[in-house]
């Protein structure tokens, strides 16, 4: 197989494990949202993690890794934990108030984040015309939190927006101490000190607070671990075997499932602010990809003998 096949065959691969992947956590997402109006969100943030824990603990034995997960960053684990924590909670605040369609359309703003990041953090060169891509977002993201008029927008931001827009700036900045840690840590330490320090952490955390869970709700905790585990499997194949400018455009395929699930399970449609804003915020991030690929193809050019 020629390389260029190579590459498809990679990148149709990795495609598809991102929509799996943005399909799980969308659904996880509407899980999170529905046992918010039931429980604190520290405690949903340790469910999260216990939940999900014995998947990652099977799979680590299933795989044989157990020697991989030793070699630990633990200033980078521990920062990652907390962010973790703090991201989770603040973006199921966020989705108790706002339809996930909009909760998401404000948390697009994290890939925008996590490239203005990488200078200070990674010493990576950003191209004035990334700025002006970044700050086009920005726009995106005010005019998404332009108040509509309804009991839920009275003002011109909201504390469950200010909670989603906290959660996607602790994810950009999680996302680069993992880039960091991933230079010596193995993607199976990553996952499963995360979900231990979510779990104990949050726990610690939720427990002065903590409601008892009700039976019912047995179901729900299933579909969070199985989403959870489910996504986070899928993301990472997603970046395994493909190219990152031609599996990340995917990512956005959230809108479409954030509108779905809103529609069907709480009857409800973004205002036409958020459309705009949605509009403009994943264009901003499209052409940022597209730049980085045709970046990373001229230097591939250069570099070739």
């Amino acid at each position: 197989m020629s390389m260029p096949s190579q590459h498809a065959s990679g990148n149709l691969r990795s495609i598809v494990f991102m929509l799996a992947a943005v399909g799980f956590f969308a659904l996880m997402d509407a899980v999170l949202k529905t046992l918010s109006a039931r429980y604190p969100v520290l405690q949903i943030a340790a469910l999260r993690g216990l939940t999900a824990l014995p998947l990652v603990l099977l799979y680590i034995a299933w795989r044989g890794t157990w020697h991989t997960v030793r070699r630990v960053r633990w200033p980078l684990h521990l920062l990652r934990g907390v962010l973790g924590i703090t991201m989770l909670a603040l973006f199921t605040r966020g989705v108790r108030d706002l339809p996930l369609s909009a909760a998401y359309t404000l948390f697009f703003i994290a890939p925008l984040l996590i490239t203005a990041l990488s200078v200070p953090v990674l010493k990576e060169r950003v191209p004035p015309a990334h700025w002006w891509a970044i700050g086009i977002g920005f726009v995106g993201v005010l005019i998404a939190l332009r108040p509509s008029g309804d009991a839920l927008q009275t003002s011109f931001v909201t504390v469950g927006g200010l909670a989603v827009l906290g959660a996607a700036f602790c994810y950009a900045v999680a996302a680069i101490a993992g880039r960091l840690a991933s230079r010596t840590d193995s993607s199976e330490s990553l996952i499963l000190w995360m979900m231990v320090m979510m779990s104990f952490g949050a726990g610690a955390l939720a427990l002065p607070n903590w409601v008892a869970i009700r039976p019912d709700d047995a179901a729900l905790l299933l579909a969070l671990a199985i989403t959870g585990f489910g996504g986070q499997l899928a993301i990472t194949e997603a970046f395994r075997h493909g190219q990152a400018s031609a599996v990340a455009p995917f990512e956005y395929t959230a809108l479409a499932w954030g509108v779905g699930l809103d529609w069907l399970i709480w009857q409800s449609l973004p205002a036409s602010h958020t459309w705009l804003g949605a509009a403009i915020v994943v264009a901003s991030g499209l052409y940022l990809v597209r730049r980085e690929k045709r970046i990373t193809e001229v230097h591939a050019t250069a570099e070739r003998p």
